[in-house]
């Protein structure tokens, strides 16, 4: 429903033609950079973007003003522009399809950045896998070059400003900015103690401000229409716009872009038209495994970074899972914890060792193991987690287990108490049975069988061994008599 969107981020995304440079500046394209030159002002930009409200679109949501304000009083003979372009998180594509789509409003945000914060070099930290949108950033670059605005002395202003690739080899930690640095440098992607900060000490040793795509998207838009126009639109904390995907059991996927304070309820219902197959919406996870579950008592709460740290999830980068009544919520917190433990990188104890101890908790729960006890270990350990680890990944992956014991307490004594699995998902607490009266004994369940576990003469009734079975759902798939059934 494109009346409940407002674009800002993909104002240009389907419009122009991102290999085109012509398309980007007939859309007033570069016109903010060419502004801010012509003014000479640089505390007048941090000024605007500070008095925009606009926040960090990456994760915690920090103040963009108020760290290029960090970054321009840092005295350095050398500084940095970096845009983090390392999204990792499961069901997120959002800036793959900014870089895609309308490149050069990075570049020329990035040119804005490093003008406002003395600094004459940008480099863009992105995935070697993001093929398409290393191609387009390349042309973007070459052609901002070629017409003089990225490079030596930029619109005759004196300016010099040029932008670099850096590849990334897909390690989900590298988007907190100080193992991106690390990787950037070419060491293992660890994240820092800070202080001190990156805008103090970041690349090579030098100041250097890391905003992501989606941050840096803003940025021409603020400056060619103001601060007050930006601020204007979204919540009181929450300024402006966000970009979601909005993915899982939703009938319209993909893309969209609303006002901050627009509430989950319009997002899924209006934009995305409701749950696929008309089924019972059960929760959404909102900022990937870094985020929680939301449930149906929050989809009138307004989307804004404030309501979704008390609601117990978080803003990220804006990857919305939608999942619906099939979905095992206990499965759901082993398949995030599963994702940290993998992409930890090792360097804090509590990251490390407490997300695998979670995880085999969990596992334990998931195949019928469990005990009432292991709940409560789950939420001591997250606590401890959560409060130890070194950085952001480490403190905010105990959410989703957090979230689902706070909202679907339920489904975890199902699991440890009765041995059941409502939603069919854990495949240790199910069992394939046949249906008496519906079986003809046809033998179709029986040749798809790989395990050999369906046992029946040809015409008679046929069992299921359930030692034998390995519940791959062969069985039920070739049945036409509705003679199999999951309990």
């Amino acid at each position: 429903m494109k009346a409940k969107q407002l674009k800002i981020a993909l104002r240009n995304c389907g419009v122009t033609d991102p290999e085109n440079i012509q398309d980007y500046i007939a859309c007033e394209g570069y016109l903010a950079l060419g502004s801010c030159l012509i003014a000479g002002n640089r505390q007048a930009v941090v000024d605007t973007i500070k008095q925009s409200g606009l926040r960090g679109r990456g994760g915690g949501g920090f103040l963009t003003g108020q760290k290029w304000e960090f970054a321009s009083q840092s005295e350095a003979d050398k500084k940095y522009v970096v845009c983090n372009a390392d999204e990792g998180d499961p069901g997120a594509f959002m800036d793959r399809a900014l870089l895609e789509g309308d490149p050069h409003s990075v570049l020329e945000a990035m040119a804005i950045c490093g003008y406002a914060i003395g600094a004459d070099q940008g480099l863009i930290y992105i995935r070697a896998e993001s093929l398409l949108a290393i191609k387009r950033l390349k042309v973007a670059i070459a052609q901002a070059e070629e017409a003089g605005l990225i490079g030596k002395n930029i619109l005759n202003s004196g300016f010099d400003f040029k932008i670099g690739l850096k590849y990334g080899a897909g390690a989900f930690v590298c988007g907190e900015e100080t193992a991106l640095i690390k990787s950037m440098e070419g060491n293992r992607g660890e994240p820092v103690s800070k202080p001190p900060y990156p805008t103090e000490c970041g690349y090579l040793g030098k100041p250097t401000n890391v905003n992501n795509v989606e941050t840096f998207a803003n940025v021409p838009a603020i400056i060619n229409k103001g601060a007050e126009w930006f601020a204007s639109i979204g919540t009181e904390k929450s300024k402006g716009t966000k970009v979601f995907a909005l993915a899982g059991k939703v009938k319209k996927v993909g893309l969209v872009e609303v006002p901050m304070g627009t509430t989950l309820r319009e997002l899924i219902y209006d934009i995305g038209d409701g749950i696929l197959n008309d089924k019972v919406f059960q929760a959404v996870q909102i900022g990937g495994p870094s985020g929680g579950c939301l449930t149906v008592k929050n989809l009138d709460m307004p989307i804004d970074y404030e309501s979704l740290i008390a609601a117990g999830s978080m803003m990220g980068s804006g990857g919305m899972i939608v999942m619906d009544e099939d979905d095992c919520m206990v499965a759901v917190a082993k398949f995030y914890l599963d994702f940290t433990m993998e992409e930890s990188c090792g360097k804090c104890a509590p990251c490390r060792e407490g997300n695998k101890a979670l995880y085999n908790i969990l596992n334990k729960i998931t195949h019928g193991k469990g005990t009432m006890a292991d709940i409560d270990r789950l939420k001591e350990l997250s606590v401890v987690i959560k409060s130890t680890s070194l950085c952001g990944l480490g403190q905010t992956s105990p959410n989703p287990v957090l979230s689902t014991i706070d909202n679907f307490y339920d489904e975890y004594v199902q699991h440890v108490v009765d041995k059941k699995c409502r939603a069919k998902r854990c495949r240790a607490l199910i069992e394939y049975s046949v249906v008496e009266e519906n079986c003809i004994g046809c033998g179709a369940c029986k040749r798809a069988c790989p395990a050999d576990a369906i046992s029946g003469a040809p015409q008679k009734v046929h069992l299921i061994d359930q030692k034998k079975c390995v519940k791959c759902d062969a069985c039920l798939q070739k049945c036409r008599f509705n003679a199999i059934v999951v309990k």
